[in-house]
């Protein structure tokens, strides 16, 4: 991992991090993360992508697989999985830092069809392995063009595909390449996964999304476990108590507004289910970060 990509997402970082610890970079898909505490558990049901880390540590777990790591390594999440994670090493003086890039299907799927036929590791949607020189490089020269906005009109597109073009080239390549390949489980459970993620709120309809995946129901479940590790149901069901509680630590939302807003119907059996994804009821969850921020302070 060079000095300079470090030195280069560290300032850029630190003018622009929002309370959350986000940079957003002029690059769609493409971020900084940036915290100087170790975080409480975070939840997510995580798109694929690439987090490159920089400084500090985190834990990542997706079901019974967990992994540590830190500067110098790489996680890719290859398809759409529920994850938990801590960042486990920051302090003022050195930060957690990670730069993630939102892996793209297209690009994938284009780089697939030119290099040709490789093994592909779909069992595995969450790797940790050292970063690649190769990747590194493509990843500072991208960084480079943040101040350079002429530069950047031009040559954005290629060096996000270079970025990608070595990750698949490289040791996460196997487990990120059925993204790319054309009608393959992957991408076709991935079409499911959208209409989902868009309608959350709305009553599951797996009929509509056997249909978008181009499956038999049958066949459809099977294969979305195996991508993703859930039910269809288990999938919305996270996607809707992560974005509640979303609602209620970012947007100050009440909890009955939250669970209605996401599509439950009782606040009892959402104070259930948010108990056992979270491990405390909501109103509890929602003191215990309002402690957390006021011992920061």
């Amino acid at each position: 991992m060079t000095e300079t990509l470090h030195q280069i997402a560290s300032r850029y970082s630190v003018a622009h991090a929002d309370d959350k610890g986000l940079a957003s970079t002029p690059f769609a898909g493409i971020s900084i993360i940036r915290e100087t505490a170790p975080s409480a558990l975070q939840f997510a049901v995580s798109k694929p992508l690439v987090a490159l880390v920089l400084q500090g540590a985190k834990r990542v777990a997706t079901g019974a697989t967990s992994f540590d790591f830190g500067a110098g390594d790489s996680l890719v999440i290859a398809s759409d999985v529920p994850t938990v994670s801590q960042i486990t090493r920051a302090t003022v003086v050195a930060p957690y830092l990670s730069l993630v890039v939102e892996l793209d299907p297209i690009v994938i799927e284009g780089l697939v069809v030119e290099m040709g036929s490789a093994p592909y590791v779909p069992s595995r949607p969450l790797r940790v392995e050292p970063t690649e020189q190769e990747v590194a490089d493509a990843a500072l020269r991208l960084l480079r063009l943040i101040d350079r906005p002429s530069s950047a009109l031009i040559l954005q597109s290629q060096l996000v595909r270079e970025l990608h073009y070595w990750l698949l080239a490289g040791r996460h390549g196997g487990a990120i390449r059925a993204l790319g390949i054309a009608d393959s489980h992957a991408q076709r459970i991935g079409r499911a996964v959208a209409i989902i993620r868009a309608d959350y709120a709305k009553p599951l309809r797996v009929d509509r999304l056997a249909r978008a995946a181009g499956m038999s129901q049958s066949a459809f479940h099977l294969h979305f476990r195996s991508v993703t590790s859930l039910t269809p149901l288990q999938f919305q069901k996270q996607l809707r108590l992560i974005e509640a509680r979303r609602a209620m630590l970012a947007d100050g939302a009440q909890i009955a507004i939250a669970a209605h807003q996401v599509g439950y119907e009782s606040v009892t059996q959402f104070t259930r289910e948010y108990c056992r994804l979270f491990g405390m009821p909501p109103g509890r969850d929602m003191r215990e970060a309002k402690r957390r921020v006021v011992s920061a302070a």
